[in-house]
């Protein structure tokens, strides 16, 4: 199997948005995709590349910063999108039903700090950091997706 390094350079938004496309055959449902970083570093622009790679090109996925969540129908399971950065509480994300969207299919979770540690156990933990005029990604998997990152 072709592994996915710990640390990838994001020279360009091109690039951000290229390494979501590459991870979205990899997601499987039941699992999670862990975004963190600052504020306009890249999450939602990623987040927003999966979710086309696995529904359609034309797909308009709108960053769910106020809705909290926004869910989308893939061929073979639903990918829920949250954005927990307004969360006061980790119960919350529960309520807005983080649950059933792993049952259900696969989620992505920008601001994955608000659960306080209540992560899932299948999960891609991908940090973006501002990286000169660029990004760096560094990826660390858990569970299923341990074997999938050098």
């Amino acid at each position: 199997m072709n592994r996915l390094p710990t640390r990838i350079a994001l020279p360009a938004e091109a690039d951000t948005e290229a390494l979501g496309r590459r991870l979205a055959p990899l997601l499987q449902a039941g699992e999670a995709l862990c975004l963190s970083g600052g504020l306009g570093v890249g999450k939602s622009c990623l987040a927003r590349a999966l979710i086309r790679a696995l529904t359609t090109p034309d797909e308009e996925a709108p960053s769910p910063t106020f809705t909290l969540v926004q869910t989308y129908a893939g061929p073979e399971f639903e990918i829920a999108h949250f954005d927990l950065y307004r969360l006061e509480d980790p119960e919350e994300a529960w309520e807005i039903g983080l649950e059933e969207a792993l049952e259900q299919g696969a989620a992505l979770i920008e601001w994955p700090e608000r659960l306080e540690g209540r992560l899932p156990a299948d999960r891609l933990d991908l940090e973006l950091r501002v990286s000169g005029a660029g990004r760096t990604a560094r990826l660390t998997g858990h569970g299923a997706w341990k074997e999938r990152v050098e």
